[in-house]
């Protein structure tokens, strides 16, 4: 029996929701074992592809309150991970940077993610990908176009 289009649009969301739950588990689980949790290590990735970051930008990339990153930055900072430094000209502002240990762990967690992308990909060739990249960026053009939208 055929599924409906209507049907397979309802579908297709919360696959994406139920695969976006299961790859959250997996990485919450692998670094565990590191030491962090889930949101410390999107924290310490971020930092490291961000390099020197403010507190406030670092936030906004990860879509989080600010208190809330203060209490992750806190926690990283505590494990000897990031250090904060003052930025020149704004004795408020804080830069954030990974330390020596903390640039290790974020590479051990990046190789993580990426054996995560290969485990969750096998078997599924680069067509099928490019074709899946292409409507996950349209979905997600249209997900900032009704942000955009003046709530009713």
């Amino acid at each position: 029996m055929a599924v409906r289009p209507r049907a397979q649009r309802s579908e297709i969301l919360e696959e994406m929701a139920k695969v976006s739950r299961k790859i959250r588990t997996v990485f919450d689980a692998r670094v565990r074992e590191k030491g962090l949790t889930l949101a410390r290590a999107r924290t310490l990735l971020r930092i490291a592809r961000c390099e020197a970051a403010n507190q406030k930008e670092l936030a906004d990339e990860l879509e989080i309150e600010t208190a809330t990153l203060v209490r992750l930055i806190d926690g990283l900072e505590a494990q000897g991970l990031i250090a904060r430094r003052e930025v020149e000209g704004d004795r408020r502002a804080k830069q954030v940077v990974l330390t020596r240990a903390g640039e290790a762990l974020a590479e051990l967690v990046d190789d993580m993610v990426a054996e995560i992308g290969r485990e969750v990909l096998s078997g599924i060739d680069e067509r099928e990908v490019a074709a899946a990249l292409t409507i996950i960026r349209k979905m997600a053009g249209n997900l900032e176009a009704i942000a955009l939208e003046p709530a009713e």
